[in-house]
């Protein structure tokens, strides 16, 4: 048996195999009221049923106030937990473990949903931001606690909390953007204090056995930071580290001639330090099932992190795993960001030629 193909166990679940579905967001799926409809259900149980080990379901917002747009899904509010429920029991049907990302924009809110705050007042990307008070911080460090026990009320695994790409998580332990003098602000221990204090306060919440991931910088400005802020988490009680970008490194020399980008390399290196504490996930351009093979085999990371590979094919994991024949990702990235413009993923439209409905719009986060 490949080693892919072989169950890792996180916290008390059992994950059937190492590829897990990375969180991608859909823009205007939903509306104002963050609702997940059916449609949200279909979308990831068709990646549970074709194989994918670990799903993690899309930027959910804990506050309507910190939204990347007017249409992101919610878990603000207790009307929002019977749409969740929906995808958690067609996942739970074909074996899959879920996990929903649990998001904070903080300076990239968009101007519809709530002011640009953050850590510090600050310049960011052109624009003047203002600085959390400490009661402001306090609201939403318990704000992320009780989406946490709605999603677990909707059936959830677990959680992760979105503590990377530039999001609330990742400006407080970023020494770029967090200018703070208290204790949320300085060293590493303050930077992050806000993250371990989601992570402790979700744990009490929701019990032992409830999984707690933090997505997290492979570099923040450095690797060594990286994996004291990783630490940090860990010690806290995070069980799962998926590895991904940040606010941005500092110029890191990365040896040349790897089959795999930067990103994942970061994530490789995060792993070796880690060191069998908690498990961790790499992702970022894999698209091949060679490259996945490769990661696995010699033990660079414990799971890969997919996204477009999924969203080209929903059975890509199969494809992996049995050797099987996949729709292939055309790397097009037509997907990426853009939630103003949605555009149709050619790989799909040759999936479904005989139902262009069926047309995922998906932009990855």
């Amino acid at each position: 048996m490949k080693k892919v193909n072989t169950p890792l166990k996180i916290n008390s679940k059992i994950i059937k195999n190492r590829i897990t579905f990375a969180p991608t967001v859909k823009f205007d799926w939903t509306d104002t009221s963050g609702i997940a409809i059916d449609r949200f259900a279909k979308h990831y149980e068709d990646r549970a049923e074709g194989g994918t080990g670990l799903i993690v379901v899309e930027a959910t917002c804990v506050s309507p106030d910190g939204r990347l747009a007017p249409s992101q899904l919610g878990l603000w509010d207790d009307k929002q937990i019977e749409g969740h429920r929906k995808i958690t029991e067609a996942c739970h049907k074909h074996g899959a473990i879920v996990l929903v990302q649990l998001h904070h924009g903080g300076y990239n809110t968009h101007p519809e949903c709530g002011p640009s705050k953050g850590p510090s007042s600050i310049i960011w990307r052109e624009k003047q931001t203002l600085e959390l008070s400490h009661d402001e911080i306090i609201k939403i460090r318990n704000q992320f606690i009780d989406a946490a026990i709605r999603a677990k009320k909707a059936g959830y695994d677990g959680v992760q909390i979105h503590a990377c790409h530039s999001y609330l998580i990742n400006q407080f332990v970023s020494p770029k953007v967090n200018q703070r003098t208290d204790e949320y602000g300085g060293n590493t221990q303050n930077r992050t204090r806000f993250g371990c204090e989601i992570i402790q306060g979700i744990r009490q919440a929701c019990g032992s056995n409830f999984i707690v991931s933090a997505r997290t910088p492979g570099a923040e400005p450095t690797l060594e930071e990286a994996w004291a802020i990783a630490d940090a988490y860990i010690e806290a009680g995070v069980d799962y580290l998926q590895v991904s970008g940040g606010i941005g490194p500092e110029e890191i020399n990365y040896p040349e001639g790897l089959p795999y980008s930067h990103i994942v390399w970061y994530g490789t290196k995060l792993h070796e330090h880690v060191n069998g504490r908690v498990p961790v996930s790499v992702v970022h351009n894999i698209f091949e099932p060679e490259l996945v093979n490769h990661l696995i085999e010699n033990n660079l990371t414990d799971t890969i992190d997919s996204a477009r590979a999924l969203l080209a094919d929903p059975a890509w994991a199969k494809g992996v795993i049995e050797g099987i024949d996949y729709v292939k990702c055309r790397k097009c990235k037509t997907c990426f960001w853009s939630p103003h413009m949605p555009h149709k993923c050619p790989a799909v439209v040759v999936r479904h030629k005989s139902n262009p409905e069926c047309v995922d719009y998906t932009v990855v986060s």
